[in-house]
């Protein structure tokens, strides 16, 4: 019997007619002889809302707590589609992640899936036609609930279809794949296929079709997966294995990152003690940095690195308890700018990528104060007024 694993976003299932839309759907496919296990987020702005009511009670949430709230979200999607389904006649079971024995590790609000009970799950399938699993949650060894972070039904569901061996869909507002944002650049192309290893990269740097964890678990284990428009007959994208791809393009998308920041430290020390401590905290908080500089002169060291604009009330705490030790430490961020990246598998084989890109920046009177370059993406730290024309000069000139 063919067995697939569906996640529905949370614009998907934001009101009661989207989930009975869904249900009727899920029911056609449940017809047709195959199993399902669909995974849903918080409904619209669910978790936005939840958040926001936090912030009426309390500057400083406890991470536990704040943890147990924002599960309920997924928890209500699963009630309300379960309820629809059975309605119907097709005989659902909802699942919190405890349920579905998603075990996690690391931090409660940032937590890793670490181990999925698949047996749990195929032994429901006897009475089940469709399982219904809340994304975006799992239990931690001490049998507290967690959070997967930003994305993390995308994570759950990848996840999921990893530990039972089959493909995962992932339906959402958008057809697909593009080669950047239409909304910044509508003439923009979509792919029927594109490579684990080229959406890795664009998720990783800004591109927010996919969270870089679920795109990741796929490569790793081999699992395919499609992204699609929710109840549309227009055609997806399907992310495969790189050897699946029989035309690589120099360049495959333009990814543009606004959520980013920028810290610069100053010590006048050339003490390395304290990059290791600042790094041990670094490691500690789980704060991702990126497009790192140092500077050394007889006047100390200057250390500067980009982070996720999410990460800067926990920065500016961890930098304060630092100062603590190393007194004579300064630092400052900067929210004023944005990360533009080029991104294509081709670019190992295909020379002239850098110089055409620079040549546009430049041609535009584009300023860029960073640059950092992989096998297969370079990225650019501008302006943050410049970041969108930045994308679709770029695209233009790749002809994305």
């Amino acid at each position: 019997m063919k067995r697939s694993v569906l996640k529905f976003g949370g614009s998907s299932v934001a009101d009661f007619p989207k989930i009975k839309d869904i249900s009727l759907y899920l029911k056609e496919r449940i017809e047709k002889g195959e199993q399902l296990i669909v995974v849903v987020s918080a409904m619209g702005k669910t978790t936005d809302n939840l958040l926001a009511s936090v912030h009426d009670l309390t500057d400083n949430p406890n991470d536990k707590d704040l943890a147990m709230l924002l599960t309920t979200g997924e928890q209500q999607t699963i009630s309300f589609l379960s309820l629809v389904l059975n309605d119907i006649g097709v005989r659902a079971k909802p699942l919190t992640g405890y349920q579905a024995g998603i075990e996690t590790i690391g931090k409660h609000l940032k937590s890793k899936i670490s181990s999925i009970k698949g047996d749990l799950l195929e032994n429901l399938f006897e009475e089940h036609d469709l399982l219904i699993v809340a994304g975006f949650q799992g239990f931690n060894k001490e049998g507290e609930l967690t959070t997967l972070g930003r994305g993390g039904s995308d994570t759950t569901a990848v996840a999921i279809a990893s530990a039972m061996q089959c493909p995962c869909e992932i339906y959402t507002d958008v057809t697909g794949v593009y080669s950047t944002d239409p909304r910044i650049f509508p003439e923009a192309k979509r792919w029927d296929q594109i490579s684990f290893e080229e959406m890795m990269e664009m998720s990783a740097l800004g591109a927010g079709v996919l969270e870089t964890r679920s795109v990741e678990l796929a490569n790793n284990h081999n699992i395919p997966i499609y992204l699609g428009k929710t109840l549309s007959d227009e055609k997806g994208t399907w992310i495969v294995p790189n050897d699946q791809i029989l035309e690589r393009k120099a360049v495959t998308g333009v990814a543009l990152d606004k959520e980013m920041a920028h810290i610069t430290i100053t010590y006048p020390s050339h003490d390395r003690q304290f990059l290791s401590d600042l790094f041990k905290l670094l490691e500690d908080a789980e704060i991702n940095v990126d497009m790192i500089s140092q500077i050394q002169n007889q006047d100390g060291q200057q250390f500067s690195f980009t982070f996720k604009e999410s990460d800067e009330k926990e920065l500016i705490r961890l930098f304060n308890a630092l100062k603590e030790t190393y007194p004579d430490l300064y630092f400052k961020i900067e929210t004023t700018y944005c990360k533009v990246s080029v991104i294509g598998a081709g670019m190992r084989d295909m020379t002239g990528v850098a110089s055409k890109i620079f040549k546009t920046l430049l041609d535009a009177d584009i300023t860029f104060y960073q640059v950092t370059t992989s096998e297969i993406s370079v990225s650019y730290v501008v302006d943050e007024a410049n970041g969108e024309k930045a994308t679709r000069l770029l695209c233009q000139t790749f002809n994305l």
